[in-house]
């Protein structure tokens, strides 16, 4: 197979090198960049490959194939001016046939400098491999598990391809119909709901070949599409109203029951010029531009769909700051600047439009994160912000930040090695920023330490403990030992048409159906877990517990992919897979 090479354009500032930032057999990703030594009112730049490629996408540029390894790219119209200081970037990713860095050399028509005519173009340069170790378990298993929690927590009418047999239609009459259910619950809450997609996207993006060679590409694009839908449902760019919320959390609680079966009231809660919630927003407006970059090859007009979506409800967003109070009982956010932040830098990257990262600026905080969560998302724009200006004060905010979740940091470890944050789920916590880490190894800093890291914490939730004799996956489905009574109505109930009631919320044994795939809260600081179905602390399931989670998952297979494992060492090691 000859190679094929994906670009997406970047506006760096400071960067000057040639880089393949990872590599394996079939493919390769990099970034090259050009310092602009004159000011220009459009540009032609040639980018020149050591192998064959045989096509060239471009967003920001016009490409014209020269010949089997040059490639011709003219500017479009809004990133014309180029000015003396900045760099001209663009990130790309090539697959061929075999395990190849090819050496690539770019200049611009008529610019003297370094990497115009005549000069000396920068060549690649790799980032280390970080092999050498064997992975113990199966990750592509546990990544096509997670996708069927998702598809679990459907809300609406299910497709004639449901894979989860005991769920039905339910909430059909819904002010805006699809969605996920957040939890155990039937709520759509839409902070949570929107933080996971973006996560979940971020990750899949990222990772693309890991959903490919875990067989679950098409599986994914289905999962994923699903709360996409009920966003543009639950937009309308008329009336400037956007869904915040279907179901009342008091009401929910009380009922213990089968969503298929609920009768009471789902009332519908809309954020609007005059009932704010810019920061759910903001986040629905990052899920949808992630959205239209994962769906733009695959269905162009979706994602075109999507991206106009996108910019519309930042737009709005930013015409109507404040956050959502309508679920602060469940789900309270203390500020609006990092979805915003979020929304800006995808739709930046999804349109290449410098006023998104230029707003992304003034928005970013460069403390160090607590935590990367539904209610805080600070850490993803420092990186984002990183990867796309290679701004030192970025990176440190995120090397501070996984600081903090290293040993040595601030964050506690149980026994046997989990990064123990919070005591109401503790995995959702450890498995966002293990996709963190290995996002952050990707942009080339410490890769080994952050990629052992993460696949440790990843490790330990699959069966790298001790309780109940060791070996026991928080993962219900994974491996032979699970949890069976997740705090999960639907999967409570029998087989319909039996009646199921708040009774089985405390029957004992495991509950009828199997939640396979979903990652419970997890265990206390001291390794100890009761799998109850009472105990919605430790043992409640969740659309934000599995987000970042199964993007790990996804990057630690592109890892074995690319012949990156690294070796690990694990506390309570499970040789099981």
């Amino acid at each position: 197979m000859k190679a094929l090479v994906i670009l997406t354009f970047l506006a760096l500032a400071g960067a000057s090198n040639v880089t393949i930032m990872s590599h394996w057999s079939g493919g390769f990703q990099g970034q090259a960049c050009i310092p602009i030594s004159k000011e220009l009112d459009g540009w032609k730049a040639h980018l020149k490959f050591s192998e064959d490629v045989e096509r060239l996408e471009v967003w920001a540029a016009t490409a014209t194939k020269l010949n089997g390894r040059e490639y011709l790219l003219v500017n479009k119209d809004y990133d014309a001016q180029q000015h003396v200081g900045t760099d001209l970037c663009f990130g790309f990713m090539g697959y061929g046939s075999g395990d190849v860095v090819p050496e690539t050399t770019i200049y611009i028509e008529g610019m003297d400098g370094p990497y115009g005519d005549g000069g000396t173009s920068q060549q690649t340069t790799p980032v280390p491999h970080t092999n050498g170790g064997t992975p113990s378990k199966n990750y592509e298993d546990a990544l096509a598990k997670s996708i069927l929690f998702y598809d679990a927590q459907r809300s609406g009418k299910l497709p004639a391809n449901n894979p989860i047999k005991w769920r039905g239609d339910s909430a059909v009459n819904d002010c805006v119909p699809g969605g996920w259910y957040d939890a155990g619950d039937h709520v759509k809450f839409g902070l949570p709901l929107a933080s996971s997609t973006t996560l979940l996207l971020w990750g899949f993006v990222s990772f693309k070949d890991g959903y490919v060679k875990a067989g679950q590409l098409d599986a994914m694009y289905d999962m994923i599409k699903w709360p996409l839908d009920y966003y543009l449902r639950g937009w309308n760019p008329q009336t400037k109203q956007l869904i915040a919320q279907v179901g009342d959390g008091n009401v929910d609680h009380k009922f213990w029951g089968r969503p298929e079966d609920m009768t009471m009231a789902r009332p519908c809660q809309w954020i609007s010029a005059t009932n704010k919630g810019s920061d759910i927003a903001g986040e629905t407006a990052a899920s949808l531009a992630l959205g239209a970059i994962a769906f733009k090859e695959k269905d162009p007009q979706y994602s075109a769909q999507l991206l106009t979506a996108a910019e519309s409800i930042y737009a709005f967003a930013k015409a109507n700051r404040g956050v959502f109070a309508g679920a602060s009982q469940f789900y309270s956010s203390a500020r609006d600047i990092d979805e915003l932040c979020e929304a800006s830098m995808w739709l930046y990257r999804a349109t290449n439009n410098k006023q998104y990262l230029d707003e992304a600026k003034t928005y970013v905080e460069v403390a160090w994160g607590w935590a990367l969560s539904w209610e805080d998302k600070k850490v993803s724009c420092q990186l984002l912000l990183y990867e796309d200006t290679q701004n030192s004060s970025y990176k440190d905010a995120v090397v501070g930040f996984l600081h903090g979740w290293l040993p040595g940091g601030s964050t506690v470890y149980t026994p046997c090695g989990l990064a123990w944050r919070d005591m109401w789920g503790a995995n959702r916590y450890a498995g966002n920023t293990a996709l963190y880490a290995l996002l952050t190894a990707e942009a080339g800093i410490s890769a080994r330490t952050y990629r052992v890291w993460a696949i440790e914490q990843i490790n330990y939730m699959l069966g790298d403990n001790k309780h109940a004799g060791g070996c026991f996956s928080f993962q219900i489905g994974y491996g032979s030992k699970y949890p069976l009574q997740p705090h999960h109505r639907a999967a409570s109930c029998p087989d319909r048409p039996a009646p199921c009631s708040h009774d089985q919320l405390n029957a004992p044994g495991p509950s009828p159906q199997v939640l396979v795939g979903a990652l419970v809260g997890g265990p206390e600081a001291s390794d100890l877990y009761d799998d109850l179905r009472t105990d919605y602390v430790h043992n409640e399931v969740a659309t934000d517990y599995n987000s970042g989670f199964q993007g790990a998952l996804a990057g630690i297979v592109h890892l074995i992919l690319t012949d990156n494992f690294p070796a690990t060492q694990n506390k309570c090691p499970c040789s099981a897979s």
